[in-house]
């Protein structure tokens, strides 16, 4: 039997990020069922930041990461995890009103701004004319390490004396004596408090420990990669977006990574694209863009997972004694590593949110595990 002051299950952005804010509190285990962390949505991330991304409580997360992400401690990467990108928007000529709300999200700093067709085509000249009849520009949005942050997370809580078991997937969770016990093949391990991060599991691993289940729903998310002509410079392209969450690309050194935002309700499991996806993406790249779709070089898909409000779900249970959520993130994972792993850390140990998170307008109503099972 392995003891420890806090035992957190999954090792994905979520729990590592949780894990190094605990560290310096005491005693930390991570248990990962897979043989390396970071193997489902964690490493299958579309890997931008923008801090005008999701429901106001996302926003706030989002927002309040952004301060660590650009300026990390000392050792914990080897070079920076955000480079500027920029994204644009855009609509059809039926979509001005949901472009003009686009822009209002940006309204406060004027992060945010429309462009003019020409204007949006000589910042995107893979876009074909007929794609972009309105369209919102977004500065601050920036291209993501999501290795060097997850694996930052890792080592520094390796650092701070904490530790990653991996080949634990838990199958029997129990409270004895006024501690958790996790049965696991690769052991049994013991602690006061156990921190559900376990992503498209956790409902399942609530289950085990006897608390309730938050309706935690996980959604595919396919991707592709397609090769680019030699010589194509991508240079200053922007990521692209249809407005109302639709069909996204992004550039990469020689090639474009695309999805065509599919979230499509799935049970938990190592997730595949589906051939229906791929085609759909596929086909708006031909009609949107000056991209030769000749032939896919990669093709994925991933676990992006909900509660029926979209927010997080980061607190202890309000019946299982020592029992702590922190699942729930969707597609905003990676963007809110740094700032949920620091709220999760001082609700453990401090009852209360991090200054900044009040001060960016989250509660812990609005992301305790309790609001997901109101009428």
């Amino acid at each position: 039997m392995t003891t420890c002051d806090f035992l957190v299950i999954g090792a994905g952005i979520s729990g590592a990020a949780a894990a190094y804010e605990l560290a310096p509190h005491g005693k930390v285990i991570v248990i990962e069922a897979e043989s390396a962390p970071g193997y489902h949505s964690t490493g299958r991330s579309a890997a931008l930041y923008t801090k005008n991304f999701g429901s106001p409580t996302v926003r706030a997360f989002n927002g309040a990461s952004l301060p660590f992400l650009s300026a990390p401690p000392p050792g914990f990467a080897e070079h920076p995890l955000l480079t500027p990108r920029g994204a644009l928007t855009i609509g059809r000529a039926d979509q001005q009103r949901e472009i003009e709300e686009q822009v209002a999200l940006g309204a406060a700093d004027g992060s945010i701004i429309e462009l003019s067709q020409a204007e949006a085509l000589r910042r995107a000249p893979h876009l074909k004319p007929e794609a972009v009849a309105f369209a919102a520009y977004e500065d601050g949005v920036m291209d993501m390490d999501v290795a060097a942050i997850h694996q930052g997370f890792l080592r520094g809580l390796k650092a701070r004396g904490g530790t990653v078991a991996c080949d634990a997937g838990v199958t029997a969770l129990d409270r004895r004596n006024g501690a958790w016990q996790a049965e696991t093949p690769a052991g049994a391990f013991t602690a006061p408090i156990v921190i559900n991060a376990a992503g498209a599991w956790a409902d399942n691993v609530a289950a085990l420990a006897g608390a309730k289940p938050v309706g935690l729903v996980p959604k595919r998310r396919t991707a592709i990669i397609v090769e680019l002509p030699n010589g194509t410079d991508t240079r200053g392209w922007p990521a692209v977006d249809e407005v109302d969450y639709g069909c996204y690309c992004k550039p990469e050194t020689g090639r474009v990574m695309a999805s065509p935002a599919d979230a499509t309700p799935v049970e938990p499991g190592d997730v595949q694209p589906e051939d229906l996806d791929v085609a759909i993406v596929a086909d708006w790249l031909e009609r949107s863009t000056r991209i030769p779709v000749r032939r896919i070089a990669r093709r994925w898909a991933g676990l992006r997972c909900f509660v029926a409000d979209d927010g997080p779900v980061c607190g202890f249970d309000d019946e299982a004694d020592g029992f702590f959520w922190l699942c729930g993130q969707g597609g905003y994972g990676i963007m809110m590593s740094s700032s949920l792993g620091r709220t999760a850390a001082s609700l453990i140990t401090k009852g209360e949110l991090p200054e900044d998170i009040t001060t960016a307008g989250a509660t812990t109503a609005d992301i305790g595990p309790e609001r997901t099972r109101r009428a």
